[in-house]
């Protein structure tokens, strides 16, 4: 780690990440890299020890950064990778920086439906591309076209929709790489009716969801013909707490930091809600957030 590739965007070291994600916890990133462009990425990628860890950091809304930190280097796209723009009547180019709120609202004035469902998935582009991100009954897979990447090689690569294995929740993008663009395409529309669908998403939101509070997002995936946030709720988790570390009383499938929990209680709690769902229901929930890093400051691996 040494000697790192020169670059022109901003390269930091030993910078904290628990202001850069929603839980407000965790430790700091041995190297933070905000590349300037595409092309600054991929020469940083190029030339960079194929052992050292890279970790791509959105929104940091669906994350859990151990208390440790994350060796390696940590990689946002910042602002140059955040600009979304109309390509015709039903497409749009998104930066993988982009926010789904930014998104959908560039598709409301450009008069494309059908991607009101990103208002209301607290992340970027690339971790939807990522992750199948969705929401509402409709998700990534359903929208994209193509997502534009860096590969940990530095390589850049375009991947057609068809080509990303989506399932659940889950993409077979290759390891290490970097979501910096997507194209997604909608259907014509008119930008009230959009605005319409949007308001509603938003206050579905509001009366379910924790939306204010130090959270994570929807904390386990679904298990196949059930919600997660019902056998969380039937397991007698509603309210549970593991330090200031608590189960949602308003919605079960969330974890909140009610103060100063740190992300081992965070991360303790969700485990806590496995093992009582698993004794109650005989289901294993299956983390949706991502948790990275290690454990403490020891080093002890994660």
């Amino acid at each position: 780690m040494s000697e790192l590739p020169a670059v022109r965007g901003r390269l930091t070291a030993h910078a904290p990440l628990a202001p850069l994600v929603w839980f407000k916890a965790g430790g700091a990133a041995q190297w933070l890299f905000e590349p300037a462009d595409a092309d600054d990425l991929a020469d940083f990628l190029r030339g960079l020890d194929p052992a050292v860890p890279v970790l791509a950091l959105g929104l940091g809304s669906n994350l859990i950064v151990r208390d440790g930190g994350v060796p390696g280097v940590v990689i946002r796209l910042g602002k140059p990778f955040a600009g979304v723009t109309a390509l015709d009547a039903t497409t749009l180019r998104c930066g993988g920086g982009a926010s789904g709120i930014l998104v959908s609202s560039t598709a409301r004035d450009a008069g494309v439906a059908g991607l009101e469902f990103l208002r209301s998935i607290p992340g970027t582009v690339g971790g939807f591309v990522r992750m199948n991100g969705g929401a509402y009954g409709r998700e990534t897979a359903d929208v994209l076209v193509e997502a534009e990447v860096v590969l940990r090689s530095g390589e850049r690569r375009t991947i057609a929709v068809g080509d990303l294995g989506y399932t659940y929740r889950h993409s077979a993008l290759p390891a290490g790489a970097l979501v910096i663009a997507a194209t997604f395409r909608g259907t014509p529309g008119e930008p009230a009716g959009i605005q319409a669908e949007m308001d509603r998403i938003a206050a579905a939101r509001e009366a379910s969801q924790p939306l204010r509070s130090k959270t994570g997002g929807s904390t386990f995936k679904n298990p196949d013909g059930h919600k997660a946030w019902a056998l969380v709720d039937a397991a007698g988790c509603r309210g549970l707490r593991r330090g200031d570390a608590q189960v949602s009383e308003k919605h079960t499938n969330f974890l909140l930091n009610l103060g100063t929990a740190s992300s081992a209680e965070i991360e303790a709690l969700g485990e806590d809600v496995r093992a009582r769902v698993k004794a109650a229901s005989g289901i294993e929930l299956e983390w949706e957030i991502q948790r990275v890093g290690v454990a403490s400051e020891n080093g002890e691996a994660a």
